[in-house]
């Protein structure tokens, strides 16, 4: 499966289904077990879209908490490779161990618009291959907020 996202992009589909079906596709093409896509409003963190093993417990949260809070201010990814240790993280699911959260910057390069989470049950899940390949993610589907 390439990493490409312009058939989703391109498509006739509604904008919730396009965000949905690049969720499933980003969870699909490294084996993740669950994806979220956030989008980033003026005060508010809210799921808009998920692909793996249920829907969020929490579908929104202040812009400044959880570790989506945490990329949102400091305008990078972040890797928590043990969620107990971090004070940050928000409960999505009892079983997840690690997660890493990736900005979708606007056209600019310098707003936030939205985020990619992705949760797994390991512990140590994620590396900086992970970081490179969410935040090329993150370029491809930018556009989904400028429609």
């Amino acid at each position: 499966m390439e990493t490409s996202f312009t058939e989703i992009l391109n498509s006739n589909q509604s904008r919730e289904e396009k965000l949905r079906l690049a969720a499933e596709k980003i969870r699909q093409l490294k084996g993740y077990s669950w994806v979220g896509i956030y989008d980033v409003g003026d005060k508010e963190i809210t799921n808009l879209a998920w692909a793996g093993r249920s829907e969020p417990v929490i579908h929104s949260f202040p812009k400044d908490k959880g570790l989506n809070g945490r990329a949102v201010m400091k305008k990078q990814s972040v890797i928590v490779n043990d969620i107990d240790k971090d004070e940050d993280y928000l409960l999505t699911f009892t079983n997840t161990q690690s997660e890493i959260v990736a900005p979708v910057f606007d056209a600019s390069g310098r707003q936030i618009v939205a985020t990619i989470d992705v949760e797994s049950e390991m512990e140590n899940a994620f590396a900086n291959e992970d970081v490179i390949f969410l935040e090329d993610c993150a370029r491809q589907i930018s556009g989904l907020w400028s429609e």
